[in-house]
């Protein structure tokens, strides 16, 4: 069989399974292309039993471009918490935004057009065109780079632009002519249920008789794809500060800066702690060290707290960082005599961790914050040891307003807020740290400083 003959047997028996077989899916009810639109921004390295319960939510609460592009972002962003990757919950509402100022809030259908939209790259935009338009423009991803691979045997590596071309002019001559919607879906559909990565399911496949992959033993070793750098390892240091007096009931929050990983987001104040040597993973600090670190970075944002004990620790997976979470409970703090006097102690377990490491990297930075937060810590005292001794105590203090509530870091100039349960249904709070706080208001480390 020669190759036309090869790619007309995979167009019209994939197309053939795929009426038989396609899933029932929110956003393929109707041909609505801002649904498409949401529905593949969302699918973007997630799976697609995560994404129905959100995007079902997103539309209900934004079910028009403009209803989106109005929003408050902090709506936006809460809508999308814990589905990841938020910076495509940013893009989506900004190009929403280009869409009502640049084409009067209708979804363009000139390719280039589409592609302009913030967020939108050569996928997004041919899996928009062809859905929503039924527009004969290839929709490639890495399902359908594996299908290909497979199928016509081509050794090229999927991580290569080169290799995207070439994948993209290869889809585009398979398109059936009228038939664009439902050929890109059902090339998708391919790739997530029978072409899997690790198993895939050859014999129930529809076009396994023409698989060049399958018939020279190689669907286990296609698609060729360099491995990308692992992410790196970093060590925090997370600080779950309990309220007293005022603040009672309430825990300390921070918001992300409006640029970068995670922008605006509230989180759990914390600090990288001694960043590993070079090529290994960054160990936990011992709880001494570690709580006076954190305490100390806590100080130089402006707010006395003694950490009380480790809490739990927890993990959070980014595409390029993996932080490694040591989540101490910490109680608010007033008078001199309440803040814990662990600076000296703290320098000791350092030094001796420093010696322990065999005097490397990780060791002499360790060295050297230790003595940065054992100086803070002793100015700390200090300054507080000349505070009134009749001075009120938080447990007597008055109920907080909410200006009170709200206050900016002495040292990085984010903002931070004291927050109550009725604060997690109005914030946005990236997924580790909605579980951490939920758990602290669940009662789930109550027994830390017992």
């Amino acid at each position: 069989m020669g190759l036309l003959e090869q790619k007309r047997h995979f167009s019209v028996n994939l197309l053939d399974w795929y009426m038989v077989n396609r899933r029932d899916l929110p956003w393929r009810r109707h041909n609505n292309p801002y649904f498409t639109w949401v529905s593949e921004i969302m699918l973007q390295q997630t799976r697609v039993d995560t994404v129905i319960p959100y995007f079902n939510r997103f539309i209900g609460n934004f079910p028009t471009v403009q209803a989106l592009a109005e929003a408050p972002e902090e709506d936006v962003l809460k809508n999308w918490e814990g589905l990841g990757y938020y910076s495509r919950a940013r893009n989506l509402q900004a190009a929403a935004r280009q869409v009502m100022e640049l084409h009067g809030g209708e979804m363009p259908q000139d390719k280039q057009a589409v592609f302009a939209l913030k967020g939108v790259g050569p996928y997004t935009a041919g899996a928009i065109l062809s859905i929503a338009f039924n527009q004969p423009q290839p929709a490639v991803d890495g399902n359908v780079m594996r299908v290909l691979s497979r199928y016509f045997l081509i050794d090229e590596d999927i991580m290569k632009g080169s290799t995207r071309v070439l994948m993209e002019e290869l889809a585009g001559e398979l398109i059936p002519e009228g038939r664009a919607r439902d050929f890109n879906q059902a090339l998708m559909e391919l790739g997530a249920l029978v072409c899997t990565p690790k198993a895939p399911h050859c014999l129930t496949c529809p076009v396994m008789e023409q698989c060049s992959g399958r018939i020279a033993g190689r669907e286990l070793t296609l698609p060729v794809k360099t491995k990308a750098k692992p992410p790196r390892p970093e060590q925090r240091l997370v600080a779950i500060v309990e309220g007293r007096g005022a603040h009672r009931g309430r825990v300390l929050v921070r918001q992300r800066p409006a640029t970068g990983l995670l922008a605006r987001m509230w989180e759990l104040p914390h600090v990288l702690a001694a960043p590993a040597a070079a090529g290994k993973a960054a160990g936990p600090l011992a709880d001494e060290p570690a709580m006076a670190l954190l305490a100390g970075s806590l100080w130089a944002e402006g707010f006395a707290a003694r950490p009380e004990g480790l809490a739990t620790h927890a993990e959070h997976v980014f595409s390029h960082i993996v932080w490694s979470l040591q989540v101490y409970k910490c109680t608010e703090q007033d008078q001199s005599n309440e803040l814990p006097l662990i600076a000296a102690e703290a320098r000791a377990a350092y030094d001796a961790q420093a010696a322990a490491s065999d005097h490397s990297s990780s060791a002499s930075a360790a060295s050297e914050l230790a003595t940065t937060y054992s100086e803070q810590f002793h100015s700390v005292t200090s300054l507080l040891s000349n505070q009134s001794e009749d001075a009120d105590l938080l447990d007597e203090s008055p109920a907080a307003d909410d200006a009170q509530l709200t206050l900016i870091g002495k040292g990085d100039g984010l903002t931070y807020r004291w927050i109550g349960p009725e604060d997690m249904d109005k914030m946005a709070f990236p997924n580790i740290f909605l579980k951490l706080i939920s758990s602290y208001f669940a009662g789930a480390y109550d027994d830390v400083n017992e």
